[in-house]
């Protein structure tokens, strides 16, 4: 075995055996900002076999101050910090196989990726998003970290099929914080705190201690020196559409599977076409430069200027329009590009 997880195997509950189950399993990683940096530098530097890792989203100055992996030449290239991501990990632990998927998590993109996958690590920014995880992970039979992040709070929680609620059973039962990092900051400690504890779940998991598992949610907060554990189990609920007995998954389907939203705390919509597509990017920036727009560009998204809003359209056809609340708006700023 590779001296570099010496340290790891001298941890008797790793040991050599688990370092090698460790080496064998597949964790998806959605999202790849402050919690999704950090877990994923985590989980490469603990020798997970694979990682695959999707994200929406490019890096911005703004993200710099707590997000890991990302350095001021990505933010400079508004690189897509899935590509970011696994350019750094690469270089971190070139043993790891290493995916980067630069796009939407949808439910159908969700679906395709659950094969194979042991483990699924929540670094995302919605709770849209995380009950799309909830059911995947309850059809799929996948554990799966949630983890959250703001100011100076966090908290953690790990799901396991058929053994703990799950997250359509607890939104009945616990309050879910409405701020976010984009409304009311957030420290790096609180970042780093609430990966520890979604990391160490995750090697728990990945070596296959399954007694050592924390079944009950954390939260915490480091600028008031609190810290609350939860037992949640009374929340499971047979009822559940998405873990009781006759389940139906509706984070899964098609009436949930939102094309166009606001992102979380920012003057931001997204839009998503019904499928996906495979934008040339030198003709369409011919096109917008011959009409007045500033273009800027990498070989993975093109940002167009306008007066007043900034749109980044990604090579699978979908957009970020800044400067914007309105959905209408953006779609009909979205239409006047695309054509």
């Amino acid at each position: 075995m590779s001296e570099r997880y010496s340290r790891q195997t001298l941890f008797a509950p790793i040991g050599k055996e688990g370092q090698e189950k460790i080496r064998s399993k597949h964790v998806l990683i959605i999202g790849a900002g402050a919690l999704g940096s950090g877990n994923a530098e985590l989980m490469a530097r603990s020798g997970a076999g694979k990682l695959t890792i999707i994200d929406r989203d490019y890096v911005e100055e703004s993200n710099l101050q707590r997000q890991q992996l990302f350095a001021e030449s990505d933010a400079a290239e508004k690189m897509p910090k899935a590509a970011a991501a696994e350019k750094r990990l690469k270089q971190i632990n070139s043993e790891v196989d290493i995916r980067s998927i630069i796009g939407d998590a949808t439910p159908e993109k969700l679906e395709e990726l659950a094969e194979g996958v042991d483990l699924i690590l929540d670094s995302t920014d919605n709770f849209e998003t995380r009950m799309t995880i909830n059911d995947i992970s309850q059809k799929y039979t996948i554990p799966w970290i949630y983890g959250a992040c703001v100011g100076s709070f966090g908290m953690s929680m790990t799901i396991l099929p058929g053994k703990t609620p799950c997250m359509n059973c607890l939104l009945k039962k616990i309050p879910i914080q409405g701020m976010t990092c984009d409304t009311g900051g957030i420290i790096a400690p609180a970042v780093q705190m609430a990966v520890a504890h979604q990391a160490a779940e995750a090697l728990k998991i990945l070596a296959e201690d399954w007694e050592a598992v924390r079944t009950a949610m954390v939260s915490f907060d480091l600028w008031r020196n609190q810290y609350t554990s939860m037992k949640v189990s009374k929340a499971k609920d047979e009822g559940c559409l998405s873990c009781g007995k006759e389940r139906t998954y509706p984070y899964l389907q098609p009436e949930n599977m939102m094309k166009s939203t606001v992102l979380c705390g920012r003057d931001t919509v997204q839009i998503r076409p019904p499928k996906e597509l495979e934008i040339e990017f030198t003709e369409i920036a011919r096109q917008l430069k011959s009409i007045g727009y500033q273009v800027k560009g990498n070989p993975y998204l093109l940002s167009v200027d306008m007066e007043e809003q900034r749109m980044v359209l990604f090579k699978d056809g979908r957009a970020l329009i800044h400067g914007t609340k309105d959905l209408a708006h953006a779609k009909s700023i979205y239409q006047r590009i695309m054509g």
